[in-house]
């Protein structure tokens, strides 16, 4: 690379739970298409395959919030600049606490999991939650879901046949611990779970809800959003109403994508 050439700007792609890395393949291509350097690491204890993963689930158990967002900052420091960071689900909590930390020029949190502040618990996701929360000993171990619990939990928008295609191939077992910190975010001072939605000085934020998802209700993302109303930061919200917790995975993954894209550009990032 010449010197006159400019470096891409890195993109870090943060997955959400019982999710694969591998998941964000095809985001990864169309972002570098687009002229960014993008990298999709695991949280910890993930292997490098979703088959690998699967056959050592104890290795990603008992790792929380500070666990995995401390993993993807020693990966951010590696990299030559800030990077964009774009999370889905507990990914999308991940780069809001990156962003807000200073360590990323931007982030899309996409059916973000439940911030500390957040008040809405609809039933849609307490009951897509209770596979983990059911169980008070899942939070040190590692949780997997059967292909009816994930139809519920994500596919519930899209065909079954599709649902099951996505099950088989990006599932993985997730830790527990998550779910039970964010769940008991409001009543903790010193919760994990907590941003400060308050910072003038962070990059911009895109927040995106599904209207049919059942794991992130729509209503849980728009909550997360008017959090941010006292930042004079960019803090932008899109909501996708036919869309469930699989519109990252699914045939319609490069509608959002392609959103996601347009709105980088806007912000001139």
């Amino acid at each position: 690379m010449s010197p006159s050439t400019p470096i891409p700007t890195p993109v870090v792609f943060v997955h959400g739970l019982w999710i694969h890395s591998d998941s964000w393949r095809n985001w990864s291509d169309l972002y570098r298409q687009a002229g960014y350097d993008p990298i999709a690491p695991g949280w910890p204890g993930e292997s490098a395959t979703v088959a690998e993963t699967r056959r050592n689930p104890a290795a990603v158990g008992n790792h929380g919030i500070d666990a995995i967002t401390a993993s993807h900052l020693r990966v951010i420091s590696g990299l030559g600049a800030k990077p964009v960071v774009v999370g889905h689900s507990f990914g999308g909590l991940i780069a809001q606490k990156l962003l807000a930390g200073g360590h990323a020029s931007a982030a899309v949190a996409i059916d973000p999991g439940q911030i500390k502040g957040v008040r809405p618990v609809p039933l849609a996701q307490i009951r897509a939650a209770l596979p983990v929360l059911s169980r008070p000993g899942n939070k040190k171990k590692a949780v997997s879901l059967t292909r009816k619990q994930f139809r519920y939990a994500f596919g519930n928008a899209v065909p079954q046949a599709e649902s099951d295609e996505l099950f088989d191939r990006w599932t993985i077992p997730g830790p527990g611990r998550p779910l039970f910190e964010a769940s008991t975010a409001n009543f903790s001072t010193r919760s994990p779970a907590a941003v400060d939605t308050g910072k003038h000085d962070r990059g911009p934020l895109l927040v995106i809800g599904g209207g049919r998802d059942h794991t992130v209700p729509e209503v849980v993302a728009r909550a997360a959003y008017k959090l941010y109303a006292s930042s004079r930061a960019t803090t932008d919200y899109q909501s996708f109403p036919d869309r469930g917790h699989s519109l990252v995975l699914d045939h319609g993954w490069q509608e959002i994508a392609d959103f996601t894209l347009a709105w980088l550009r806007r912000q001139g990032v």
